[in-house]
């Protein structure tokens, strides 16, 4: 058995069947099992290692040869794999109560295998390509059968296509670099490639305009998804920038790059978010918002602590969009649009989805006793740390998100009083929100429960981690 062809191969080839398949319960099962037994598989047995089941000898072989190019999947990347399809196989399951399977599960699935042969490839740079193969089939996923993509669809594609030959170029460059390791014109010029390719892979301010716009064309779960899968992959692929080239990860300019990237994204999406009168629209910016809290994290010293704040906030960020991305879904399934005048006093009717709409944002904001607490907790101490003023602006942002998720609820609880009470949510929207909100809790309760899945994640890094 092979790593690469096991979590990228059997996932591509479930996605190509899983698109001749019409029916929407069967692909969500197909689609959530598979993810859980990929899942199942890398956390349970390592790779490159010899284990006995039985009288049978069982050893998944770390690397594949393809096309003269090297795929590899180490033991240190089973915590990670186990992560990524762990959450997937949620949205998947969750895919047929936002009656969207049909297509999340064939473009997802072939979106988190692409977004998975970004880690494995050698040379790593070929990542980038990988990326924006993944991006390539976030257009049909956000686009239903029979339409053109919208305005939002379309920049979404311009800005991740734009990032590729601005990472290409800056590793071509960064070759130069240490062989010239004093040439401080090729470094510079290195340095500003590869951060305008971040910029805009990243979405970073003002390049999340796009963001807010598809909010309001796709369908809310389908665009959680991508929020969710396409930043954290493209985070753990700047970490093996930092990881490759030791003048990048020492250098001063870059902490100060990632702190005013990362306090202008919270800062602006948290105060965007306040004034919002969109529920989808209060998503998108949240997203911006917890991209920036992953880059500010980024800048946190000693480098060990930063990756432990990075990788705190893997979950929570999936488990949060799913939860939110679901009960978005659900509302504007019933009113055709998520502005405040359409979805007014729908707690009444909608209890499940309305509840799970404002925790999802009270946990993105660090709400205490929900899954974002402990990862914000520990971005603040850290940031406190180093520098007060960073804390404070980090204040702002999460104050914005509070604002907004208030206003959210003041909207939906906002009915008339004789108005009655209902559960219109399907047995199965009930279950999944009931699952999501539960592990809301549970991961903001006991947060030590995945410390070993966690603990791993850094042995991905030889040089930037421990």
């Amino acid at each position: 058995m092979n790593a690469p062809l096991l979590w990228i191969g059997v996932p591509l080839l479930v996605a190509a069947l899983a698109l001749f398949i019409p029916n929407e319960r069967f692909n969500a099962g197909l689609g959530g099992l598979t993810a859980l037994g990929l899942s199942a598989i890398a956390l349970f047995i390592p790779i490159d290692s010899a284990m006995l089941i039985g009288p049978i000898s069982l050893k998944i072989s770390a690397s594949l040869q393809i096309f003269g190019r090297s795929l590899t999947l180490t033991t240190a990347d089973g915590s990670l794999l186990a992560i990524l399809y762990g959450i997937a196989a949620l949205w998947f399951f969750g895919s047929e109560a936002a009656g969207v399977a049909r297509r999340l599960v064939p473009y997802g699935l072939g979106i988190i295998a692409l977004l998975v042969a970004s880690i494995a490839v050698e040379p790593f740079l070929y990542a980038a390509i990988f990326i924006e193969m993944a991006a390539l089939l976030g257009i049909p996923l956000l686009t239903p059968a029979g339409q053109m993509p919208g305005r939002g669809a379309l920049r979404f594609l311009v800005h991740q296509t734009l990032a590729m030959p601005f990472i290409l170029f800056a590793g071509w460059m960064l070759a130069g670099v240490e062989s010239s390791p004093g040439d401080f014109a090729l470094t510079l010029q290195a340095a500003t490639m590869l951060g305008l390719g971040f910029a805009f892979l990243l979405a970073v301010f003002p390049l999340y305009s796009w963001m807010p716009m598809l909010a309001e064309e796709a369908s809310p779960y389908v665009m959680g998804f991508l929020f969710w899968g396409l930043p954290t992959i493209t985070i753990i692929f700047g970490l093996g920038f930092l990881d490759r080239y030791t003048w990048l990860r020492t250098s001063p300019v870059l902490s100060n790059t990632l702190q005013l990237s990362g306090v202008l994204m919270v800062v602006a999406g948290g105060l965007w978010a306040a004034f919002q009168r969109h529920l989808g629209r209060i998503m998108a910016y949240a997203a911006v918002v917890e991209t920036g809290f992953a880059i500010l994290a980024l800048s946190i010293q000693p480098p060990t602590r930063a990756l432990d704040v990075v990788f705190l906030s893997l979950i929570p960020r999936g488990l949060g969009l799913a939860v939110w991305a679901l009960a978005l879904t659900i509302l504007i399934g019933q009113t055709g649009s998520l502005r405040f005048g359409s979805v007014k006093g729908l707690a009444r009717f909608y209890p499940l989805a309305a509840l799970g709409v404002v925790l999802a944002q009270l946990s993105t904001a660090g709400f205490p006793l929900l899954a974002g607490f402990p990862p914000r907790l520990a971005l603040w101490e850290g940031l406190a740390g180093n520098s007060l003023s960073l804390a404070f602006w980090l204040l702002i942002g999460i104050l914005g998100l509070l604002t907004g998720a208030l206003r959210s609820l003041a909207v939906l609880v906002m009915a008339p009083e004789y108005s009655p009470w209902g559960l219109g949510e399907t047995w199965v929207q009930r279950i999944m929100l009931g699952v999501g909100v539960l592990g809301l809790f549970i991961l903001g309760l006991f947060p030590q429960l995945v410390s070993p899945l966690l603990e791993n994640l850094p042995l991905m890094f030889i040089h930037f981690g421990p």
